[in-house]
């Protein structure tokens, strides 16, 4: 099969590569980009440890065909850093034992950091429905919850950075 290039802005860089225009944007992350943050888990959309963002709404990596992403802006976990400063959502993950096995971590960080850009003030109710699509194996969703909830309560500007 044919690959096509796709081009587009990966945690604040471009990023070039080629894809099978059936590829995944989970496949041409890992393989091809070598960004390992996004996980491969049920590769059928059902558990969220691939979420990503792009163009700032929160997406399944493994469901988003990579040739969509041609010219968009594409954030993965392993963006939310900014160097050696964690996201103030990974300090409280960090903080409050949210991150348990970390298969999960991935996704849920994206969801929280997805939630808290549109909604910096959740209500548990709200924090409970944005991480409703990742499936924590370890069935630990209390911590990941305070750990979101107390993010909310950071200041808004380490928020958004």
């Amino acid at each position: 099969m044919r690959k096509i290039p796709v081009q587009f802005r990966l945690n604040g860089s471009d990023r070039a590569a080629f894809a099978d225009p059936a590829d995944n944007l989970l496949t041409v992350l890992r393989r091809g980009l070598n960004d390992f943050g996004p996980k491969y888990g049920c590769g059928q959309g059902t558990c969220g440890t691939c979420s990503v963002l792009i163009d700032g709404e929160l997406r399944l990596a493994c469901l988003t065909l990579a040739a969509a992403c041609d010219g968009a802006s594409v954030e993965t976990v392993s963006g939310m850093a900014n160097g050696p400063d964690l996201h103030p959502v990974q300090v409280a993950f960090m903080e409050h034992f949210a991150a348990q096995c970390g298969f999960c971590t991935p996704g849920m960080l994206t969801a929280a950091k997805a939630l808290l850009t549109r909604n910096p003030n959740p209500t548990r109710e709200e924090v409970v429905e944005a991480i409703a699509g990742n499936i924590c194996r370890c069935t630990g969703y209390a911590p990941i919850v305070e750990a979101i909830l107390a993010a909310a309560r950071a200041a808004p500007a380490q928020r958004r950075s």
